[in-house]
């Protein structure tokens, strides 16, 4: 049984390694949680504490009830439960423009100060894009796309820029599900190499613009990251 600490609320202990366990994927998105009756016996504490705290966490958006099904984790963060929740996601072109706007932030900085491990990273990344284009997976290509995406931020050296990213990550990884198509346009392939050659280049501008390129080339094709 996991520790409570009688000195704070029930229902926020509860609520918190609730929480904890979404953001940990022991709970991951989309499954079914376990029922009230065997999270009460587990904590050691009262049906109605944790009817209580799965209330707020449903309230904020990572857990969705269905009546006569149970409840499920509908996102893994506050930010994109409040997305989720709010519908604001469904537009797929407001959410590439959002992209548009971090990762060209992110782009523009990673010029200016990248490591040389995050180009070597970002470089492996982009073998590894190629690699699931030529296996026809989707689902992996859609995997490893969106670790190039992360990891130009990554390569930022911005932490508070990487917590805003990641904090979207649902939401980021969600458009790139709507747009990948296998085999892909060759303009894509073409606009992530540019990124990494002027972030490379040391050349703040080009890169900006090169992830901005980017992401209005998945809007003409409609396909791919």
């Amino acid at each position: 049984m996991e520790s409570l600490v009688r000195q704070v609320p029930l229902v926020l202990q509860v609520s918190g390694q609730f929480r904890a366990r979404i953001e940990s994927g022991a709970w991951p998105r989309g499954s079914r949680i376990p029922g009230e009756h065997q999270l009460a016996t587990e904590l050691g504490v009262s049906r109605g504490t944790v009817r209580e705290a799965l209330r707020s966490l449903s309230l904020t958006g990572l857990l969705e009830p269905r009546v006569g099904d149970g409840t499920y984790v509908r996102a893994t963060n506050e930010i994109s439960g409040v997305l989720v929740r709010d519908e604001l996601s469904a537009s797929l072109t407001d959410v590439l423009d959002a992209r548009a706007g971090i990762e060209a932030a992110a782009a523009r900085l990673a010029a200016r100060k990248a490591q040389p491990e995050s180009l070597t990273a970002l470089a492996e990344v982009l073998e590894a894009r190629a690699a699931t284009l030529e296996s026809g997976d989707l689902d992996a290509f859609v995997a490893v796309d969106t670790d190039f995406h992360r990891g130009v931020v990554v390569a930022s050296g911005n932490p508070l820029l990487l917590r805003l990213y990641d904090a979207l990550a649902e939401v980021m990884t969600e458009s790139i599900h709507q747009t990948a198509t296998i085999p892909e346009d060759h303009r894509l392939g073409d606009a992530h190499v540019d990124v990494l050659e002027a972030i490379r280049a040391g050349d703040p501008e080009a890169a900006s613009q090169a992830s901005y390129a980017l992401i209005e080339t998945v809007k003409l094709t409609g396909s791919g990251q």
